[in-house]
């Protein structure tokens, strides 16, 4: 082969490879493409057209929705397939709603417990709401409220106290 012949054949497959690699959407642009449609908590690996999805969402149609988006960019953005490694969150545990003690005669012999320390008050249960009467020291108030919201009322009613 003369070099006259082999300058139009380099010419040809230079042509081709530099198509070739033009048509080709870089790596860094699929992934920002990507990112622009992703949910926060999901992270996005970009290698040679194809995306792998990472990260944890909140339920499984969120897992299929960010696919669906990701997908949604086709061949033309640069996105050849679609790998999703997303885990879904477990759900929260229900909060138990607090504990309330609404039996009088149990909340009344607790009160005598929790008010002997304060002889200068006295303290009534009805529908375990716990009223207290009488006067007491300014410093010993919140040791009392204290010990009687320890025993779970619905209210503990101190409005009636007279401070020191």
């Amino acid at each position: 082969m003369t070099i006259k012949n082999l300058v139009p054949v380099l010419l040809l497959a230079g042509t081709v490879a530099f198509t070739s690699c033009k048509s080709s959407v870089p790596d860094a642009e699929v992934k920002s493409k990507v990112e622009a449609v992703v949910t926060s908590g999901v992270t996005v690996d970009v290698k040679d057209g194809v995306v792998t999805l990472n990260g944890t969402v909140n339920s499984d149609a969120d897992k299929a929705a960010v696919e669906a988006a990701v997908k949604a960019l086709d061949a033309k953005e640069g996105v050849k397939s679609v790998t999703n490694n997303l885990s879904v969150a477990a759900p929260l545990p229900a909060t138990p709603a607090p504990e309330i003690n609404t039996a009088d005669a149990d909340l009344q012999a607790k009160v005598g417990d929790a008010t002997k320390d304060f002889p200068t008050v006295q303290a009534t249960v009805k529908d375990g709401i716990i009223t207290v009467t009488g006067e007491i020291e300014k410093a010993k108030v919140t040791k009392l409220k204290q010990s009687l919201d320890n025993l779970k009322p619905k209210k503990t009613d101190m409005s009636a106290v007279t401070v020191k």
